[in-house]
């Protein structure tokens, strides 16, 4: 109901919460992982099923055109042996079986099988839970790059506009003779260069508010008004072997190759099953007819069936070593997968470290670069430097200002791909800024 209201606005305020919940609610991965983990839901409930007894219901009728020869193998009376030696003729026959099978035993198939496939479901669960953690990055980072597009039109045509202010003082003091032209146009170049660049930050920001919305569940159009709070400082980072035992023990993935690793014994176990024998608990009902000739009724019958197919102790062979291989690929993947998520922690680590450091740097540049834009301005005004020197530092305080921007966002940016690497995303409130 919240999706379908916020659709029809054509405004939408966003903070970073609620675009990390609006991305998984309407993601479409998410979705079809809903689905994945119904069916491993509908694959335990079948290996549940074969702990069931089996039924089996078989009738037929037959018509016979041609008579056939019928001699009833029946003692007499007086005990002579030897039939009545009356001809029988039969044109039809009707016949119905029930047969009931209850399996007491079959080497661990069934136990075995329904392990392998709760191990499977909570694979499929687990597999879930870890897009989600990767869908909530995605909307974190659409949502910086959002902010940083916004940022830049924002600065740019503050900058521009100061320029196009700039530009009439100058064109006033070249009327009154105390400016050559040449650096009115040197400023004036510089005008439609910061007007060039502003068109292309539009244009930025109008491919990231698409993407934004796409991934949000939201009409191309809408348009996004950001809540971000960029006045809270970094979080001080835990030692980066903190993280490294949080991404081993806490990622989904790592648990859900695990629970896979788990299923691929059961089936190491399903297979070297096949060399025991099955016994089941067996009963049925039988009744035929056969006009003139024979009729059962009330034929019922208990027992128990006992098979075992000696040839599995020689064909069996290939798929205990098929189980076992597959066993041992998943023990190295999960080897290759600890020393992977080592590797992601860690550039994830260094990349955030750097980017509380860049904030600083970013902080001190962008107060000097006002400062010198302030002096510049001032001798300028009293002839004491050129035009150039008066744009060139214009452009640095730009700069500055961007940089300035973009490394808050990033930051926050980095910090989040530290967690989801430690598969606690989620589960920190990072995300509820």
């Amino acid at each position: 109901m919240g999706t379908v209201a916020q659709a029809q606005d054509s405004t939408v305020n966003l903070n970073l919460q609620k675009a990390v919940s609006l991305s998984l609610q309407n993601s479409k991965i998410i979705k079809a992982n809903m689905a994945k983990v119904d069916e491993a839901t509908a694959g335990l409930k079948q290996a549940r099923d074969n702990k069931l007894p089996d039924l089996s219901v078989t009738g037929g009728y037959m018509y016979l055109p041609v008579t056939p020869n019928i001699d009833m193998k029946m003692k007499s009376g007086s005990g002579s042996g030897s039939g009545s030696g009356e001809s029988i003729e039969a044109h039809q026959a009707a016949y119905g079986l029930v047969n009931a099978s209850l399996p007491l035993f079959a080497g661990g198939k069934i136990k075995y099988g329904i392990q392998s496939a709760q191990y499977l479901l909570e694979a499929t669960r687990l597999d879930a839970e870890n897009d989600r953690e990767a869908i909530a990055q995605n909307a974190i980072e659409a949502f910086t790059n959002l902010y940083k597009a916004q940022q830049s039109v924002v600065i740019i045509q503050e900058s521009l506009d100061q320029s196009r202010a700039r530009d009439k003082d100058l064109l006033n003091m070249e009327n009154n003779g105390l400016l050559a032209r040449n650096d009115r146009l040197k400023a004036q170049l510089q005008t439609n260069n910061i007007e060039l660049t502003l068109l292309d930050a539009q244009t930025n920001l109008k491919v990231a508010a698409v993407n934004m919305n796409l991934l949000l569940g939201l009409p191309e159009a809408t348009v996004l008004n950001l809540v971000a709070d960029t006045s809270k400082q970094p979080v001080t980072p835990q030692p980066i072997e903190q993280y490294e035992q949080l991404g081993l023990t806490n990622r989904k993935d790592v648990a859900a190759l695990d629970n896979r690793k788990k299923a691929a014994e059961q089936q190491i176990r399903i297979a070297n099953a096949d060399k025991y024998p099955s016994l089941a608990l067996t009963g049925g009902y039988i009744a035929a007819d056969i006009p003139k000739v024979l009729s059962i009724t009330n034929a019922v019958n208990v027992g128990v069936g006992l098979s075992y197919n000696v040839s599995s102790l020689w064909k069996s062979k290939a798929k205990v070593q098929q189980a076992e291989a597959s066993d041992r690929q998943l023990m190295f993947r999960q080897a290759a997968m600890q020393d992977e998520i080592r590797r992601e922690v860690n550039r994830a680590y260094q990349q955030y470290v750097v980017s509380i450091k860049k904030i600083d740097v970013y902080q001190l540049a962008l107060e000097q670069a006002e400062e010198n834009y302030k002096i510049t301005k001032n001798k300028f005004d009293n002839s004491l430097v050129t035009t150039t020197d008066l744009l060139d530092a214009n452009v640095s305080r730009i700069q500055s200002r961007i940089n300035h921007a973009f490394a808050k966002a990033e930051s926050l940016q980095a910090y989040s791909k530290l967690l989801e690497t430690s598969g606690t995303l989620l589960s920190n409130g990072t995300i509820n800024q």
